[in-house]
């Protein structure tokens, strides 16, 4: 985003406690927006530089709010992201496996919890985090229809793109742990691995299934079918690990090495 940009839209939000917020890394030393704004805000100063009608319009909201996400979790020391089914009820076992693992990653591991923010998984995630005194962050995406976000959480960033979403979650995190879950969980597990498999994000990060019954039958699949027909290449099952042991979670997670952030 050009000088002049940057300005004009500060300008545009208009909001009451604007702040320059310093940017302490990289060599782009310009003041950033401060977090937590709403996607309102940022649609309100797009569209003000652009017009309600515009291509340019989209590309500055979704700049906008892939900036103020990565602004934000780029400074936690280390963090785990929690993956699965918004639809899993309090007192199902996965859900009080995640809120263990979330409250023990801070506890042990002394990791932030990032979520999508809703309910289920993400809730029993968020709230593990929460009832240790942690870090609990949820990246809440903006929908047409009924949205939940969940009573644990100490940081929230809204997103109304997906894809940008799916980056922010992923782009601090050691370990990425995939509960049981519906098409979104599916989609958030490939595209991480076929991310890892290109090179697109570190091969340190480590992918935790959560859930052997669940996990086993893709991995049966991956086994039976994927590689026999040449469409992954061997070592590619290894990319992940399927568990339900909370002790190697945690061992995983202490020992995962630390990312780059920039």
């Amino acid at each position: 985003m050009s000088s002049f940009l940057h300005s004009s839209l500060l300008n545009c939000y208009n909001v009451a406690h604007m702040e320059d917020t310093p940017k302490t890394t990289g060599d782009d030393k310009r003041p950033f927006r401060p977090k937590h704004l709403t996607i309102a805000d940022i649609r309100a100063g797009c569209v003000k530089l652009h017009g309600s009608d515009d291509v340019e319009t989209e590309i500055c909201v979704s700049d906008e709010e892939l900036r103020q996400g990565l602004d934000f979790v780029e400074h936690l020391e280390k963090s785990i992201t929690i993956f699965g089914s918004a639809r899993t009820p309090e007192g199902e076992k996965y859900y009080e496996k995640a809120r263990r693992v979330g409250y023990r990653a801070v506890k042990e591991c002394n990791c932030a919890v990032i979520t999508g923010g809703g309910p289920g998984i993400m809730e029993a995630g968020n709230r593990g985090a929460y009832e240790a005194n942690g870090k609990s962050i949820g990246m809440q995406i903006i929908l047409p229809h009924e949205q939940v976000t969940n009573p644990y959480l100490t940081d929230m960033i809204p997103f109304y793109f997906f894809y940008n979403r799916k980056t922010v979650m992923r782009f601090a995190s050691e370990v990425y742990l995939f509960f049981p879950g519906g098409f979104g969980t599916l989609d958030e597990l490939t595209e991480s691995l076929t991310l890892v498999q290109t090179g697109k994000i570190s091969a340190g990060v480590r992918l935790i299934l959560v859930g052997e019954d669940f996990w086993g039958p893709l991995q049966q699949f991956v086994i039976s079918k994927l590689l026999p027909e040449g469409k992954v290449s061997e070592g590619d099952q290894n990319l992940y690990t399927i568990t339900d042991d909370e002790d190697k979670i945690i061992e995983i997670i202490k020992n995962a090495p630390m990312r780059e952030k920039n």
